[in-house]
């Protein structure tokens, strides 16, 4: 959500003490205020900007306890930088336009980098706020043999020092008491007089290395210490080869993990909306209410929710590589490749924001300072696999690899390697066509090695399962109960050969009743069959189909993919609504996959076949499905033509590869 001025702005004088949060990236930063303020934070952004804001309440436990909003400032080297994260931190130290200035000033700085650290120290200081620096990773420093005096190094900066480990919860009861007696009126002490000339490099590096020979002990006092393991690491990782292989390996590690641990919860998903649906159909009377809560809302929704363990579970897991600092090493690895292709260095970050959702990674192309870089990128980041495609990819795979996770995992990192190498390929051709030059590489800051968090990973797991929910709960909703009604009118009478076959039950009710209610099921199966072909939504699929009857699709496939061009995960709960299951199935057979999965035709032929469920994934994995993203393309651009190229552009390369995949599958037999 947008935070109003009201949130941000002056209110009233007896407000909540607002205390700022603010670091250089990879300091600890997210951990300590998740440690702080738990499922008590939101994430939003500032006023004007497109920066991420977090704020949380903290509740401060001493004599008196306090309550205080703690804004998460985003993380940065200078604040005097060009930059839009430089500038918004400015703006809220400084209170100018809709930032009312914080009450206090948290200062979080690595105990392993000091020098790179008190760089920013030295210009948040002179603000002029009761400021505590809290020294996080202390026991990472003394494991490398560092030993720094807290209480020395706050006489050099005038201000109090926390030793901290944010990611044990060490320091956080000594930092609450500190920033209490802050609060409570005590007067920020005044800038130490050998404070070095800001506009002076050389004087702030002067002045930070004295501070480290007098509050810092150990061989390798100064600068950013390293030891041989994290060396040996770092040779492996950002090695040209081993480093993409070992990418590789553990992107395949984690799609496997998220086949075998989700099974359980989403066969548990799917039996709670089965005992739902079947509750309301008991409960209801007879009618098109019944149907559109049974059909509509909860078939629709089920389709979609039960791939909510396995959203959840990877975005815990990628948390967890990020915290381990791995992702870094990553990113240091994809740079090279980005250059080849004719993308900056700068571009990673947006294209790996990207897979959680292309419009945050679109909007941090801002960061990006060539034009022809930053529209580059714009144009080619829906490319890569984002969360919306996870329900999508997960259930055509299912459809595709059976009870094998090794092979589903192997599928699904396909995925995400053909969404990212088709990106770099268009990168390489508009570099070479629309928008020819060369690209700057990235200078990038490789964090220490540390244990994950497991708290913050859960806290985002948490974040984008609800973020995930939440749009079930209206979009999710409000399309399938559309998709149910256009689907379910106009109702037409049953067919010939249904009523046959009703004609035949009712003759052998008495002395064949087994049979007679397998050719009742088959009946009514034919009669739903025969509705749904005819109403809206089967008139909307036959037009179209014959479009898409190259790759594969009937009317049922055509409409849901027309239906994902609002959103992609609104496909699966499309077919959810779509596909009118067999009556005369077992029970064991009616879960949402199990009834997709056995779906058929018109003509009775299965619905999937492994070419046309291979096709589909590739036209998912690849298509412009996201009217916000076009959308956004266009604002971000300036110009409309930008957003209608790239869906053009997109929407011919997925029809191609879904057009050679399926063609080339039936000719090896796959069909």
């Amino acid at each position: 959500m947008q935070p109003t001025a009201e949130a941000l702005a002056p209110q009233a004088t007896h407000h909540k003490p607002r205390v700022a949060l603010i670091g250089n990236p990879n300091t600890g930063k997210t951990t300590l205020f998740n440690h702080l303020c738990g499922l008590r934070a939101k994430t939003s952004n500032f006023p004007g900007t497109t920066t991420d804001a977090r704020r949380g309440r903290w509740l401060l436990t001493g004599d008196i306890p306090q309550e205080v909003e703690l804004i998460d400032l985003p993380g940065l080297y200078r604040v005097r930088l060009d930059r839009p994260e430089s500038r918004v931190v400015s703006q809220v130290l400084e209170g100018e336009g809709l930032y009312r200035r914080p009450d206090a000033l948290v200062i979080v700085i690595d105990a392993t980098n000091l020098l790179r650290n008190l760089h920013l120290v030295a210009e948040l200081v002179p603000f002029g706020l009761p400021t505590v620096v809290v020294l996080n990773m202390v026991d990472l420093a003394q494991r490398r043999g560092l030993t720094v005096d807290a209480q020395k190094l706050g006489r050099y900066l005038g201000c109090p020092v926390i030793p901290m480990v944010a990611r044990a919860k060490i320091g956080i009861e000594a930092l609450a008491g500190t920033l209490q007696n802050l609060l409570a009126g005590t007067p920020p002490p005044a800038l130490p007089s050998n404070w070095p000339d800001l506009s002076d490099p050389e004087a702030v590096s002067t002045w930070a290395d004295r501070l480290i020979e007098g509050s810092v002990g150990g061989e390798t006092a100064v600068g950013s210490s390293t030891d041989s393991l994290t060396e040996r690491l770092d040779e492996a990782f950002t090695h040209p080869v081993l480093g993409v292989i070992a990418f590789l390996g553990i992107m395949g590690v984690l799609f496997w993990t998220l086949f075998s641990l989700a099974t359980v919860p989403m066969d548990l998903i799917e039996v709670t909306f089965e005992h739902l649906g079947g509750w309301l159909e008991t409960s209801l009377p007879p009618g098109a209410v019944r149907e559109m809560l049974v059909d509509g809302v909860v078939g629709g929704v089920a389709g979609t929710v039960v791939f909510l363990p396995q959203i959840c579970l990877l975005f815990f897991l990628i948390s967890l590589l990020e915290d381990t600092g791995y992702l870094a090493r990553a990113a240091f690895v994809m740079d090279r490749l980005l250059c080849r292709f004719g993308l900056p260095g700068h571009a990673f970050v947006p294209l790996l924001s990207s897979h959680a959702c292309a419009l945050p990674g679109i909007l941090s192309t801002k960061l990006i300072p060539d034009p022809r870089d930053r529209l580059t990128t714009i144009l080619v980041a829906p490319f890569m696999s984002c969360s919306a495609r996870l329900p999508v990819y997960v259930l055509l795979t299912s459809l595709l690899v059976t009870d094998r996770p090794m092979v589903a995992a192997l599928v699904f990192t396909g995925c995400y390697l053909l969404g990212a190498t088709v990106a770099m390929a268009s990168a390489w051709l508009i570099r070479r066509t629309l928008l020819p030059g060369k690209s700057a590489p990235m200078v990038l800051e490789l964090p220490s090695y540390k244990l994950p968090s497991l708290r913050s990973a859960s806290f985002n797991a948490y974040h984008q399962g609800r973020d995930f929910l939440s749009k079930a709960g209206t979009l999710i909703i409000g399309i399938s109960v559309v998709m149910w009604w256009l689907s379910a009118y106009p109702q037409s009478p049953p067919p010939t050969p249904a009523l046959a076959l009703e004609a035949q039950a009712a003759s052998l009710a008495t002395t064949a009743p087994q049979e007679a209610a397998r050719l009742e099921a088959e009946a009514e199966y034919l009669t739903a069959k025969h509705r749904q072909s005819r109403s809206f939504a089967g008139r909307l699929g036959r037009t179209v189909q014959p479009v898409f009857a190259p790759l594969g699709f009937d009317w049922q496939l055509t409409v849901g993919v027309l239906t994902s061009f609002l959103a992609r995960e609104i496909f699966v709960s499309t077919m959810a609504v779509l596909i009118v299951g067999d009556e005369s199935a077992d029970l064991a057979d009616r879960g949402v996959i199990a009834r997709i999965r056995t779906a058929r035709r018109d003509d009775g032929s299965p619905l999937f076949t492994t070419a046309n469920a291979a096709s589909l994934l590739v036209f998912f994995v690849l298509a412009m499905q996201c009217l916000p993203t076009l959308a956004l393309t266009g604002r971000q651009t300036g110009s409309w033509k930008w957003a209608g190229l790239q869906l053009a552009y997109m929407s011919m390369v997925a029809y191609l590869f879904a057009l050679a995949t399926y063609h080339g599958l039936h000719l090896l037999g796959f069909s």
